[in-house]
C-alpha cells in the first residue's frame, strides 16, 4: 500500500523529520523554489498538511489540495489556519496544547525578571568593563509584591499566575468571564482597567479576529510609564505601531516580546529601543517540550490515518 502524501510547511527537528519521512510521502513546501509548481504537481494527492503555528495554512493553499483530510499543527496557535475553509470542506485540524504550557509560562517569568532586574544590561556591564571602570550597575526594580495582570487566563495564563504567587504578587486577570479555578485572583472584565491596576501585564490569550490589537493605545496608556508588557501569545494581539510609539515616547516603561508581526523580519524600530527585550519566538524552545510537541503532531496524523479518535482536535 502506498504511503499517504503530506505537505510539510516548515522544517522540523530530525527526531520528527525521520519518522515523518518513514511513514509518509513528504512534499517539502518550504524547500520548493517554485511553490506554485509544487502544488500543481502534488496538491491533488495531498491528504494532510503538517505545519507550525506561525506558518498555518491559508485558504489558497487549502484549495490547492482537493483531497485534504487533516491539518496537523506543531504548536498551540491555530489562527494562521483558515478554519472557515476547513469547516466547509470537513477538514480536521489538530494542535499540540498542554505539552508546551509550562515552558511558555517559565519564559514569561524569565522575561519579567530579566527586564525588572536588568539581567541583560548588567551582564553587558560586566563584559564591557563598565563594572570595573564605573562601579555599581544602576539600580533596578524588585519583582516581588508587585501587581500582575494576565490578559487571557487559559492554560498558559493560569500557569503564569500560579508561578507569580511565589512572588507574593497581587494577581488579576481578564477573560471572557470569571474562571471558577481562579478564586484567589481578581477578575477584571475590561482590559484597560486591568492594565491600569497592573505593574506588569502578561498577554497570554489565544489570537482571533476579536482579539486583534486588543492591546492598543488605551491599554498601553493605562499600563503607563512604569509598566511592563510581556507577550508570549500572538503578535496580532498587540498593536505594534502603538507599542513602538509608546516605548519610544516613554508612555510605556518597557516590554518583553517573544512574537512579532511578519516574524522573523521584525520591525527594525524595535532594535533601536533600549527598553524592549526581544526573543526569537522560542517560548516552547526546550528539547523536552519540542520532542513532546512533535510526538503529538505525529500522533494526530497517525490516529487520523488509522481511523482512531484524534488526541488533540481543534476541528
Amino acid at each position: 500500500m502506498s504511503k499517504p502524501e503530506i505537505l510539510q510547511m516548515g522544517p522540523y527537528p530530525e527526531w520528527d523529520q525521520l519518522p515523518l519521512d518513514e511513514a509518509y510521502t513528504v512534499h517539502r513546501y518550504f524547500e520548493a523554489a517554485d511553490k506554485h509548481a509544487l502544488l500543481d504537481a502534488a496538491g491533488a494527492c495531498v491528504r494532510a498538511i503538517a505545519t507550525r503555528g506561525e506558518l498555518g495554512a491559508g485558504a489558497e493553499l487549502i484549495a490547492a489540495c482537493p483531497k485534504l483530510e487533516i491539518i496537523s499543527i506543531y504548536g498551540v496557535g491555530f489562527d494562521a489556519v483558515h478554519l472557515d475553509s476547513c469547516r466547509s470542506r470537513g477538514v480536521q485540524v489538530t494542535n499540540t496544547p498542554d505539552v508546551l504550557t509550562k515552558d511558555v509560562a517559565d519564559i514569561a517569568i524569565a522575561m519579567m525578571l530579566a527586564q525588572w532586574r536588568g539581567v541583560n544590561g548588567a551582564e553587558r556591564w560586566v563584559r564591557d568593563g563598565s563594572s570595573a571602570a564605573k562601579g555599581l550597575y544602576p539600580l533596578k526594580t524588585r519583582a516581588w509584591g508587585k501587581r500582575a495582570g494576565i490578559l487571557g487566563l487559559g492554560r498558559i495564563g493560569f500557569e503564569v499566575a500560579r508561578r507569580l504567587t511565589g512572588f507574593d504578587m497581587d494577581i488579576a486577570y481578564s477573560d471572557i468571564e470569571a474562571k471558577p479555578y481562579a478564586k484567589d485572583w481578581t477578575f477584571v472584565a475590561d482590559p484597560v482597567a486591568l492594565a491600569a491596576g497592573s505593574d506588569v501585564l502578561f498577554v497570554t490569550l489565544a489570537a482571533s479576529a476579536a482579539t486583534r490589537h486588543i492591546v492598543g493605545p488605551a491599554v498601553l496608556d493605562a499600563l503607563g510609564p512604569n509598566g511592563l508588557l510581556i507577550n508570549v501569545s500572538r503578535a496580532s494581539n498587540i498593536d505594534e505601531a502603538a507599542l513602538i510609539s509608546a516605548l519610544a515616547s516613554g508612555k510605556l516603561g518597557a516590554a518583553a516580546l517573544d512574537v512579532f508581526e511578519s516574524e522573523p523580519n521584525l520591525n527594525p524600530r524595535f532594535l533601536e529601543l533600549p527598553n524592549v527585550l526581544l526573543q526569537p519566538h522560542h517560548a516552547s524552545g526546550t528539547v523536552e517540550t519540542r520532542k513532546a510537541m512533535g510526538q503529538l503532531m505525529r500522533d494526530n496524523l497517525a490516529a487520523h490515518f488509522a481511523g482512531r479518535a484524534l488526541p488533540s482536535p481543534v476541528l
